[in-house]
Formats: C-alpha cells, sequence, structure tokens
C-alpha cells in the first residue's frame, strides 16, 4: 500500500491526496523508469553527471503546464549542456510527441509515465482518484541528491521558476 497524503496541494481550491512520499532536498534522489516513447525505457541513472531538472506536470494539453514547459524550453537555450530539463507526466509518448511539434518545443525533455507510474508513485506526486501528476519540481545535482524540492500548492499554479533555475545553476 502506497503512503498517502493529504492537505499539501490543492486542486481549484479543494484539497487532494497523493500517493507515494515526500521527496526533500537533502535526500538521494529515487531511481525511476520512464518512456521517451512506447518502446524506449529512461532511467534516471543514465542522466548522472548533469544536472537535472526535473517537472511533474498534470498534462502538457492544460493552459498552465503548456506554459510551464513552454518557459523552461526557453530556459533551457541558457543553461548550457550540463543541466538537463526533463518533464513527466502521465501523457502518452503520441501525446507528448504532437504537442513538442505544435509548439515548437525542443530545448526540454518530455518523459511519459503512464504505463507503470514509477516515477509518479516514487517521488509522490500522483493525485489519488485522478491517476494524474500534480505539478511539482526537482532539482538533482550531478550525484544524485536533491538539492531543490517544490510541490506548488495549487496544482493549477505555475512553480517558482526562479528558485528552480537558481538551484539548477548553483549545482552545476
Amino acid at each position: 500500500m502506497s503512503e498517502e497524503r493529504t492537505g499539501e496541494v490543492t486542486m481549484k481550491g479543494n484539497p487532494i491526496t497523493l500517493l507515494g512520499p515526500r521527496i526533500n532536498a537533502n535526500e538521494e534522489a529515487p531511481e525511476f523508469t520512464v518512456l521517451r516513447n512506447l518502446t524506449t525505457p529512461v532511467t534516471l541513472s543514465e542522466t548522472n553527471g548533469k544536472v537535472r531538472i526535473i517537472l511533474s506536470v498534470p498534462s502538457l494539453d492544460t493552459p498552465v503546464c503548456s506554459l510551464e514547459t513552454k518557459r523552461f524550453s526557453d530556459e533551457a537555450k541558457n543553461l548550457g549542456d550540463e543541466i538537463l530539463v526533463m518533464v513527466v507526466s502521465v501523457d502518452t509518448p503520441f501525446a507528448l510527441n504532437r504537442w513538442c511539434a505544435a509548439e515548437g518545443v525542443s530545448n526540454v525533455q518530455t518523459f511519459s509515465d503512464f504505463r507503470d507510474r514509477d516515477f509518479g508513485r516514487k517521488y509522490g506526486v500522483e493525485i489519488k482518484d485522478l491517476g494524474i501528476y500534480a505539478r511539482a519540481a526537482f532539482v538533482v545535482d550531478r550525484q544524485g541528491e536533491v538539492v531543490y524540492s517544490e510541490y506548488v500548492s495549487e496544482v493549477a499554479q505555475e512553480p517558482n521558476y526562479q528558485a528552480i533555475l537558481e538551484a539548477a545553476r548553483a549545482a552545476a
């Protein structure tokens, strides 16, 4: 049985229950596997040696997720090759690829967790009863330690861009 956390996050003002543990700064980042496409799994450890900004979003087909992902794609142009921006949702790989092509987004990597929900359960972002992910951001340093963690208190709000980017630059 997965840990349940209620009261940390709301959706349109209503409290929601998240499944899995809360991941905080100064913890080792849990290993996870997500999909680049239907047949290509990617693990966190495959990106070791880089600073990772990991964004959890409900769906790229929603206005706030779209804004957030486009903003990080624009910011990524100035972050250099040492910082990787990863966007994880339960959108299918087909939907992620379609959205990126339609929006001209190419500086972030999008990953699907629709099949196994491995990331969602290990990072405590899966919304019980809805099956989508809460908005959250994690910065993981080159050694695999979480140096920044943010569970956005209202799913419909954007994360703290400045704090995320500062944490990533400091870790680079």
